[in-house]
């Protein structure tokens, strides 16, 4: 039986971090709505690892930089199934380089995914979670870069910090509503986003654990806060990081 009468969105689930969190929730007895910017074939592939695990699951595909896409096709769905359980804002994207080479598209495309995002992708869905007139939960994955800033990563550290400003203020909004909203923080997480340029092992030498985290890791701090469980828990952010901050 699904631990929650509706399902939850996890937004960038084709791969990486968003395939652990899907595959996690799945687990734990959720039903899924997936979604890919562009990687059709591999949230099918998730799909279909969802369904093993025999829990239901369909795919959403837009960018959610794209605000009248994600109103769209979000407003669509939620008509068609009724609204969401719960919401992880998972997807998000770098452009890293120095301040002084920093392009305004680099600016621009970071900000646009990473924090417009999350107004693109709650907006149409918010008011379908209020009218179940049931508890809900919102998690939004941010990253240790918004909250202590990281070299190189001006754009992204200041996209997450501003997600992390926002989940808290919504996390007052939908209090009395029972709808949670709180953020995971992940530090240096083995995936896909790390790229050649990201000096991993000066890191570690900062993390006192001594090593990078997995998605797994990461996607049962996830669960936890979309857990029953954790009503009690809303406006904070849990750190995923190993010790680094």
């Amino acid at each position: 039986m699904s631990v929650a009468p509706a399902p939850v969105l996890v937004t960038g689930s084709s791969r990486g971090l968003g395939r652990a969190i899907a595959l996690r929730l799945a687990a734990a007895g959720h039903d899924l709505v997936l979604h890919c910017r562009s990687r059709r074939e591999e949230a099918e592939a998730v799909r279909a690892e969802v369904e093993a695990l025999g829990r239901n699951a369909r795919v959403l595909q837009f960018d959610v930089g794209d605000r009248a896409a994600c109103a769209a096709i979000l407003e669509a769905d939620t008509e068609a199934h009724g609204g969401y359980y719960g919401v992880v804002c998972n997807a998000g994207l770098t452009r890293d380089g120095a301040f002084p080479a920093l392009t305004g598209e680099d600016w621009d495309v970071v900000l646009r995914t990473n924090l417009d995002g999350f107004y693109n992708v709650l907006h149409p869905v918010v008011m379908p979670m209020i009218r179940r007139r049931a508890p809900g939960r919102i998690v939004c994955i941010t990253s240790v870069s918004g909250l202590i800033g990281n070299r190189g990563q001006v754009n992204y550290s200041a996209s997450k910090a501003g997600l992390i400003g926002a989940a808290k203020a919504l996390a007052v909004e939908l209090a009395k509503r029972k709808i949670t909203v709180n953020c995971v923080a992940p530090g240096l997480i083995d995936t896909e986003i790390l790229d050649e340029h990201v000096p991993v092992e000066k890191i570690l030498e900062m993390i006192p654990a001594g090593r990078m985290g997995t998605p797994e890791e990461v996607a049962h701090a996830v669960a936890f806060l979309l857990a029953p469980e954790a009503g009690y828990i809303t406006r904070q952010v849990l750190a995923v990081n190993g010790g680094l901050c």
